[in-house]
């Protein structure tokens, strides 16, 4: 079953698994006692830090391990941050970063501090000018990550270094995504990874701290790993995490090569076989493994299972795959659209063979979670009704009672924004609003507008790329009465 969800987790290393096992055997006593165990304990940790200080590009009295990247982002901010308290408490993150440093950055804010998300194009790169804009006095810490964990972009990190050096401010770098293929430009101040995204066990994590950068724990500290993490050493996992580094970076020129032309079949050919389709983030500026697509008229969470079904296990960032229903945040800072998000990262060892097979069984499985739905003719007349779908299973969103109002909606008082007509979708989540507003359009005369009443999250950035996809006018958006928002369409001439 082919695996393309390595940007999650990347299969084990056969170099991780060999050193994991030696590890065991060998690195099980205290590194830190003096008696012949400890002593053959803490060569192997110390060999293991020099391993991954040099692939980083720091000093190994630069890099400890944490129990995890997670936990790594946490240590490094609160230590960055209460090291340069007296500077400030103003923190700077891209609107990208991955969960774990807007965790942190919120924290921060809760304890009085406060932080500013600097802004990202449509393709996810950050914007330099507001970036430096924000760099103001009494900035502690800025934090820029190396490559995008969802859409692969690779961030300008030399540039926002330079940016942050010319102001004083130290550079958080989450190097997570891109370690195993090189490593981050210099400039960076703080640098963090995770050893399960390039092949190394789960539960170990690096922390890089250069030399001159004010840093004081956050939390009681020990005699281990320099102060900065406290608690006895994950040994075995360590020298894992270092050898299987090692090992891939050995091999990432020849294998980048290789995935990126597997990558760019996927981005030519998904959206020329799958109609209505989008394919998010840099096209240059990209991870040599990962590609995001998103399509109209599906449902998130119905495609990943159809096509774990079909044999591929996939990610997605859409918020119809979401506890919360709340879009993706890269996806939304991105202004992009949230709905049949699916995030293909391909492992080391992808054959062309998997990438095929995918590419044939995806349209299919897009068309049928659509016609599920009975979503309009993806590629067809663009404001015809659909032709009439099969009956859908009890308790599918097409079950769902469908308000459709010409004029004032139900209770009285005008239209929103003087509409033709109406669409009520409250209630109803992705792709629901969109695919009725699809079936809506062609009813009003061109130039005429639709609103569309929505209380869910995805549908600010749904319909308005909807618009832009399909050549109607994204004219806006206001409250609307009763409760939710409707987002007014206006029709296309011609």
């Amino acid at each position: 079953m082919p695996y393309f969800d390595a940007a999650s987790a990347a299969p084990l290393h056969p170099v991780a698994r060999q050193a994991l096992l030696a590890a065991l055997d060998e690195g099980w006593a205290d590194p830190a006692r003096l008696h012949r165990e400890g002593r053959r304990a803490r060569l192997l940790l110390d060999a293991a830090r020099e391993t991954a200080a040099e692939a980083v590009g720091c000093r190994p009295d630069e890099l400890v391990f944490t129990p995890s990247g997670t936990a790594a982002v946490h240590s490094g901010m609160a230590g960055a941050l209460a090291g340069r308290r007296r500077v400030g408490r103003r923190l700077v993150v891209s609107s990208v970063e991955h969960s774990c440093v807007l965790h942190a950055a919120e924290a921060h804010e809760e304890a009085g501090g406060e932080f500013h998300l600097a802004p990202v194009d449509r393709t996810g790169l950050l914007d330099l000018p507001a970036f430096r804009s924000l760099l103001s006095p009494g900035t502690a810490l800025a934090c820029v990550q190396s490559a995008n964990h969802e859409t692969g972009t690779v961030q300008p990190v030399a540039e926002a270094a330079a940016a942050c050096r010319e102001e004083g401010v130290p550079l958080l770098v989450d190097a997570a995504q891109s370690l195993g293929w090189e490593a981050p430009p210099g400039g960076w101040s703080l640098l963090t990874a995770s050893a399960h995204k390039w092949g190394g066990p789960p539960g170990i994590g690096l922390l890089a701290v250069r030399k001159g950068t004010r840093f004081s724990p956050a939390r009681p500290v020990d005699e281990r790993e320099s102060g900065r993490f406290p608690g006895f050493p994950n040994l075995p996992a360590a020298v894992a995490a270092a050898a299987s580094l090692r090992a891939v970076r050995q091999e990432a020129a020849d294998e980048a090569a290789r995935l990126r032309a597997l990558v760019d079949r996927l981005r030519a050919r998904v959206p020329a076989l799958v109609p209505d389709t989008e394919v998010v983030g840099h096209p240059g500026r990209r991870l040599p493994h990962l590609v995001t697509f998103s399509c109209l008229y599906v449902d998130g969470e119905a495609l990943l299972t159809e096509l774990d079904r079909a044999g591929f296990s996939v990610s997605s960032g859409s918020s119809c795959t979401s506890d919360t229903l709340v879009p993706s945040h890269v996806l939304k800072a991105m202004g992009v659209l949230s709905e049949g998000n699916v995030r293909v990262s391909l492992p080391r060892g992808t054959s062309e063979e998997d990438v095929e097979r995918f590419l044939g069984v995806l349209p299919g499985i897009v068309a049928g979670v659509r016609s599920a739905l009975s979503a309009p003719v993806a590629g067809g007349p663009r404001e015809q009704a659909p032709p009439q779908a099969p009956e859908a299973p009890e308790g599918s969103p097409d079950q769902e009672e469908t308000q459709e109002q010409e004029g004032p909606p139900e209770g009285g008082g005008r239209a929103p924004g003087g509409a033709a007509a109406v669409v009520d979708s409250r209630g109803k989540r992705c792709p629901i609003p969109v695919i009725e507003l699809a079936r809506r359009i062609g009813d009003v005369p061109p130039g005429r507008v639709v609103a569309v009443l929505s209380d869910d999250e995805a549908a600010r950035l749904d319909v308005p790329e909807w618009c832009r996809m399909l050549g109607h006018e994204y004219v806006g958006e206001t409250p609307a009465e009763g409760g939710g928002t409707a987002y007014l369409v206006r029709r296309a001439h011609g």
